[in-house]
């Protein structure tokens, strides 16, 4: 009996309660517990409530049929909610569920101390997710940079001696004729780096440039 009592805090129905439980239980999957469950109260007969119950993976819709024979249930994953409301009204409380796609679905007459409890239960749940969804697509970005930044990370130590080694002697005359000058050299370092220039051709346009100074 533990095991329904705590699902009886909120002046549950004991008899729709210990139902529901004993079928939901078959239902959980590994690492699955309710976290908390409500039923409804009907105004006049309150025969055959309608319960909903909250775990830690999805929120559970529980429909009696059959005049009580047989439970109809139906299941949404947290991760397929957008966010969940509820309405006091004057008999209990209208209890919304916004799903990603499709209708809202609305569950009335559920007592109003039992509708918070399922509004914050759900809520942190959500919360929970929305969380865990963050830290995993930090997780995701984190490698993606690493997997992006570690080869440029290769070519530009190497980009900068090549520039090093064309401007280092002539410093004097670059300093005076800047940007022009150096692309100048930094183009032809570059031709005879690809092997599109003779060493004689390089000297001798390198000379050039720097005489025409």
């Amino acid at each position: 009996m533990n095991q329904i009592d705590r699902f009886l805090s909120d002046e549950q129905d004991p008899k729709a309660v210990e139902k529901v439980i004993g079928k939901l239980n078959d239902l959980l999957t590994t690492g699955e517990e309710l976290l908390y469950l409500a039923v409804q109260k009907k105004p006049a007969v309150n025969l055959l409530p309608d319960s909903i119950a909250i775990s830690n993976k999805r929120i559970f819709y529980c429909e009696p049929g059959n005049l009580g024979l047989t439970m109809n249930f139906k299941d949404i994953s947290w991760k397929n909610i957008k966010e969940v409301s509820f309405k006091e009204e004057f008999f209990g409380s209208k209890f919304i569920c916004v799903p990603q796609h499709g209708e809202n679905i609305v569950t009335e007459f559920i007592p109003k101390v039992q509708a918070r409890k399922l509004h914050q239960a759900a809520n942190e749940q959500l919360e929970a997710l929305k969380e865990l969804t963050r830290q995993q697509k930090l997780e995701e970005n984190r490698a993606t940079a690493s997997a992006i930044n570690i080869p440029p990370a290769q070519g530009i130590f190497e980009a900068p001696i090549e520039i090093e080694e064309a401007v280092v002697i002539p410093q004097p005359q670059i300093e005076e004729a800047e940007d022009e000058t150096t692309l100048k050299l930094r183009k032809l370092k570059t031709l005879y780096d690809k092997q599109l220039i003779t060493q004689e051709e390089y000297e001798s346009k390198k000379s050039a440039i720097l005489d025409s100074l």
